[in-house]
């Protein structure tokens, strides 16, 4: 195989000692240890472009595999065959496609000598051009972007904030609070703008939407969070999208309109996409377009982009093949 591996030194478990390893273990692989976008890119054009490997293994969270998506796709690369290595903080796609620890990985991707793993498809969400497996609105930017705030504000106490705990203080001490005495949801209106859309009921079937076709407003009220997803997991195990993939070839948009004290109260029935939920919205989509009536933090991948008034997220015409770690762990054993 033609393998490359990058490994984010700034993911929460990057290190120069995994790179160490996969050079042991993976002797003819292209190896890049990087701390930026930059660097990414510049190993990219100097080492990937001219010669594409058929795997690339990456080493950090979901926003590091997005990134390399988004680079690859930008400098002409066709995209490769991706295996998780799960380096970051939520790690929603290794999570899904059951990928061991990195030296556990590595150690099989080794075994295998020549031949490709088994590999997933994955269909992407698209926004202003760029892909991801989920992104959208609200609770849930915020809190990437309170945690984020959380760390740079920590000082030596960091490693205590990391994790799945530093999430959770980053929601309760500045998420929920914000919300509790600020100005509530802000209000939108979710329009199809493409082929008809389907809905879940209640008892889990996808059903047509009447008068659901191009142009129909689906839904308009309150949203605490709004977004488009092909991959169940938001992160950390948190079913943030259930039925992702129930539809083939349609994104799952969900909208949640209550407030945030009872999505407190309802955080365990959330975490684990119980269905159905009062307040919860389910679509399933090809393009969909959403208008707020105010700016709204915006999120692609756990990566915040900024602020946004309106959004308009299609299904990618290319799929990303995932390594199936699943089916790799059960093929070798080590």
């Amino acid at each position: 195989m033609n393998i490359a591996v990058l490994v984010n030194l700034r993911a929460r478990k990057g290190t120069e000692g995994i790179g160490g390893l996969v050079r042991r273990l993976l002797p003819r692989a292209r190896v890049a240890l990087t701390r930026s976008v930059d660097e990414a890119r510049d190993w990219i054009s100097d080492h990937l472009r001219h010669d594409p490997p058929n795997l690339l293994l990456a080493g950090g969270g979901d926003g590091t595999i997005t990134g390399l998506l988004n680079e690859l796709r930008m400098q002409g690369v066709a995209l490769p065959a991706i295996g998780v290595l799960p380096l970051g903080t939520g790690n929603a796609w290794a999570r899904v496609t059951g990928a061991p620890r990195p030296s556990v990985a590595l150690k099989q991707i080794a075994a295998l000598g020549e031949r490709l793993p088994p590999l997933r498809p994955f269909s992407l969400v698209r926004v202003d051009g760029k892909v991801a497996p989920f992104a959208g609105t609200g609770w849930d930017a915020e809190m990437i972007q309170d945690f984020k705030n959380q760390l740079a504000a920590a000082g030596p106490l960091k490693s205590q904030q990391a994790g799945l705990r530093g999430y959770l203080t980053a929601m309760f001490t500045r998420t929920v609070p914000r919300h509790l005495f600020g100005e509530g949801n802000p209000q939108v209106s979710v329009y199809n703008v493409g082929e008809p859309a389907l809905t879940m009921d209640a008892h889990g079937a996808v059903q047509p939407i009447p008068h659901g076709g191009p142009g129909a407003l689906l839904y308009r009220g309150p949203a605490g969070v709004a977004g488009a997803a092909t991959t169940p997991e938001w992160g950390f195990g948190f079913k943030a999208f259930p039925f992702a993939q129930a539809v083939p070839h349609r994104l799952s948009v969900r909208v949640y309109g209550a407030g945030v004290m009872e999505a407190t109260r309802n955080m365990f029935r959330l975490w684990r996409g119980e269905h159905p939920l009062p307040h919860m919205h389910d679509f399933f989509v090809q393009r969909l377009r959403m208008d707020f009536d105010r700016e709204v933090p915006f999120q692609m991948g756990g990566d915040v982009l900024g602020m946004r008034r309106s959004i308009e997220f299609d299904l990618a015409e290319e799929n990303v093949q995932l390594v199936d770690w699943h089916r790799v762990s059960r093929m070798v054993a080590v």
